[in-house]
């Protein structure tokens, strides 16, 4: 028997494949959640009222300091117990997004504070309602330094999408090891695993450099 069959990984790659979507998807949908819920918890946390800015504080600290795993497993397993039932994928898709915007939360955080104080006050000074503030003159300032940890976090992302086997999402991870306990061959699906995190990785890293270049440019 050779080391590795290449016979073999032809075989199981289509079963790969398929389960690759759900992590590819769960990734993406994912990120979107949470570049959207950070920027508002990164608002939320920069507000001058107190009684809103310290509950978000002090919730992004509390996801930033637990597992992943554990999250998911008490919106999988205990929240049912309480009348709230998702599906495993419903749950890995919220569950990573949530996990995440808080620690893109503080991301945004740092680009904020990174605008020049006199925009700030300038803003004010003009009037200008907060969401034309942030659209047209904060946020567009405020991406560029912003983007290439928001890549890092997409990258990291991909990479955590095996933790939501424990709650059966049959990402690409798990099928790996469903076919390898089939077969007892666990080298082929493994090592192919590896490659496709690997070269998505690569894939991610240089759309999201193009994307800071361009804006670079502008």
């Amino acid at each position: 028997m050779t080391l590795f069959d290449w016979t073999y990984a032809w075989q199981i790659l289509p079963d790969l494949l398929r389960a690759s979507l759900n992590t590819v998807g769960i990734t993406l949908i994912g990120f979107l959640i949470a570049i959207v819920l950070g920027l508002f918890l990164a608002i939320g946390r920069r507000s001058r009222l107190y009684w809103l800015s310290w509950p978000i504080a002090g919730m992004i600290e509390f996801i930033r300091s637990t597992p992943l795993l554990i999250q998911v497993y008490f919106l999988y397993y205990v929240l049912p117990n309480y009348g709230v039932s998702m599906t495993a994928m419903q749950v890995g898709i919220i569950g990573i997004g949530v996990h995440y915007a808080c620690y893109i939360a503080e991301v945004y955080r740092g680009g904020l504070d990174a605008v020049p104080r006199a925009q700030w006050e300038a803003v004010t000074a003009l009037n200008i309602a907060p969401y034309s503030a942030y659209r047209n003159i904060i946020l567009p300032q405020a991406l560029r330094p912003i983007l290439p940890p928001l890549g890092n976090y997409l990258v990291a992302m991909l990479k955590d999408t095996p933790v939501l086997s424990a709650i059966t999402v049959v990402e690409i991870m798990q099928q790996a090891k469903n076919i390898g306990s089939e077969n007892f061959r666990y080298l082929e699906p493994i090592t192919m695993v590896g490659l496709f995190f690997l070269a998505l990785s690569i894939a991610l890293a240089y759309l999201v450099r193009r994307l800071e270049v361009r804006l670079e440019l502008r």
